[in-house]
């Protein structure tokens, strides 16, 4: 049984879940325009920092906009910017576990922001660093199924102790982000939010 090829249709099948409901919502012009918009700037920033492994703004733009938006734009927005970054950064196999990785850090900030009221800077950093971890596990999945040898628990322990220097600096690169453009972006997307008036799915 080739667990590799059973992992990669079940993503599959959990981003169609999310983009079949998104289709089946409600959506406006503006609110399509706006997914555009940060799809773009969360996937076009990530090239400048491809330089250093795992820091770059992708997952604070997506939690932010999530946060903001909801928690199915969220999704959309992460899974887009991993689809887009790789055009540029090159596209494989990982790309499919990129756009779930992110599009679930969109769905969990979108979450949330159900639980708080207002932009709650401490909050929104936990959960930065646990999306940081998340989102690193998530990619080690299909690196163990697809190239590691035997599947066991030592190689599956080996392979996360081994990516946990990278997870951190994602972590890092969270706690940066947010601390600096964290507020920021939330009053200017606050702002979008009321001017659209639209009703985004939470």
């Amino acid at each position: 049984m080739n667990w590799a090829i059973i992992a990669v249709v079940i993503t599959i099948l959990s981003i169609l879940l999310f983009f079949w409901r998104f289709e089946k919502a409600e959506i406006s012009a503006k609110e399509i325009a706006l997914i555009a918009t940060m799809t773009t700037l969360a996937g076009i920033s990530r090239i400048p920092f491809a330089v250093f492994p795992s820091f770059q703004p992708t997952t604070f733009l997506v939690m932010i906009t999530g946060y903001v938006f909801g928690a199915q734009t969220g999704f959309v927005v992460g899974a887009m910017s991993a689809l887009v970054s790789n055009f540029f950064l090159g596209q494989g196999p990982w790309t499919l576990w990129q756009m779930l990785g992110w599009g679930i850090c969109g769905v969990l900030a979108g979450f949330l922001a159900k639980q708080v009221k207002g932009y709650n800077r401490k909050k929104f950093v936990l959960l930065s660093v646990f999306c940081g971890y998340l989102f690193g596990w998530i990619q080690n999945i299909w690196h163990w199924l697809a190239f590691v040898y035997p599947l066991n628990m030592k190689t599956f322990l080996a392979t996360y102790l081994a990516s946990f220097p990278f997870d951190t600096v994602h972590v890092f690169s969270n706690i940066v982000f947010t601390m600096i453009f964290g507020e920021m972006f939330y009053v200017v997307l606050q702002r979008f939010y009321r001017k659209f008036k639209v009703a985004y799915f939470k």
